[in-house]
């Protein structure tokens, strides 16, 4: 398969991959988590995945469960967050998402989705930590939202030292407003106010992460993502001292960051972007 990469550089531990389209990077993000699968699947049994969903993921998801032959009847599966109130077949329920977009497509041994029931909530939490405790994930295939959150954890709900491996938070309404945006709810005021997350400390505790940020309504929030220093006023910050983690970028969200960072070509831009 013949995946030109543009450019390829460290932001702090963070490894950058920048591929010319959308398509050629869900391409490279699939490859880079299927040979992960294999490996994995040597060493143990089971091995514990989560996966985000949204726009961001589309081209991934379909990439990579289109790869023949991986060990799936291995796999656990996990999801990082899901609105509270809305059902599971709800068009916009994170559940019925991988359920269309992963589940029913490849043989997982076990998949484990969160229950939005708002009544039930903090035994959700609980109960969801229990099942990352009892299979410890080992891959999380991830994206970061416009307000540079990881999950759920928008900038006033992210806690790089919390406490807690799943939590109810509540929505800013730039993270709402991205639903709207990716075309999940008609208007804002159709968006879920509260969520189920993973936290930040349980997402950054899984050994390899392998995220994909594509578009250009992400280039903003890529480049404060490499470029900001670390804090909870951008949560995606604190990926630059993750260990093992890589964020493949298509040439639109990469269109906003600095040319110092760059290894190759820095990426075309468009008519309304400044010169480099």
């Amino acid at each position: 398969m013949n995946l030109t990469r543009i450019a390829s550089f460290r932001a702090g531990l963070l490894q950058v991959e920048v591929y010319p389209d959308r398509e050629a990077m869900g391409k490279a993000a699939a490859w880079a988590a299927a040979n992960r699968l294999r490996q994995l699947a040597q060493e143990q049994a089971e091995v514990g995945v989560i996966f985000a969903t949204g726009e961001s993921q589309l081209a991934t998801l379909q990439a990579l469960t289109s790869i023949p032959g991986l060990p799936w009847e291995r796999v656990i599966g996990f999801h990082m967050d899901e609105y509270l109130g809305i059902a599971p077949n709800h068009p916009s329920s994170f559940r019925r998402y991988l359920q269309e977009n992963l589940v029913d497509r490849v043989p997982f041994r076990r998949f484990h989705f969160i229950d939005g029931d708002p009544q039930r909530a903090p035994q959700t939490c609980e109960e969801y930590a229990a099942l990352l405790r009892s299979h410890p994930p080992r891959l999380c295939l991830l994206g970061i939202g416009e307000n540079g959150h990881l999950a759920f954890n928008d900038p006033a709900e992210a806690n790089f030292d919390d406490p807690m491996d799943a939590k109810v938070v509540s929505l800013d309404q730039t993270c709402r407003q991205q639903q709207v945006n990716e075309g999940w709810f008609a208007e804002l005021a159709e968006v879920p106010t509260q969520a189920i997350t993973l936290t930040i400390p349980a997402l950054l505790r899984v050994p390899e992460l392998i995220l994909s940020v594509p578009g250009p309504r992400k280039a903003h929030i890529v480049a404060r993502t490499l470029q900001e220093p670390v804090a909870t006023a951008c949560p995606a910050t604190i990926l630059r001292r993750h260990p093992h983690a890589t964020v493949f970028l298509d040439r639109e969200s990469a269109a906003e960051l600095s040319p110092e960072l760059w290894a190759g070509e820095p990426p075309a831009r468009s008519q309304d972007q400044p010169a480099w």
